[in-house]
């Protein structure tokens, strides 16, 4: 069994398992926006931060 969420960016349905954690990736089926649970009760989704290079520093 899963949960339906709205994704914050397209307003597509956003599916997250029963065993889903604070912090995990998701990716939206509809938009591809990776999206991360930003909090669990009540359920929040916020797009991802993008990872950025670090030059070898």
């Amino acid at each position: 069994m899963s949960k339906t969420i709205e994704c914050p960016i397209c307003g597509g349905d956003v599916s997250l398992a029963n065993d889903t954690i604070q912090g995990e990736l998701i990716e939206c089926q509809d938009c591809g926006t990776e999206l991360e649970v930003t909090n669990l009760n009540p359920i929040k989704l916020a797009e991802a931060p993008q990872e950025e290079e670090d030059w070898g520093e």
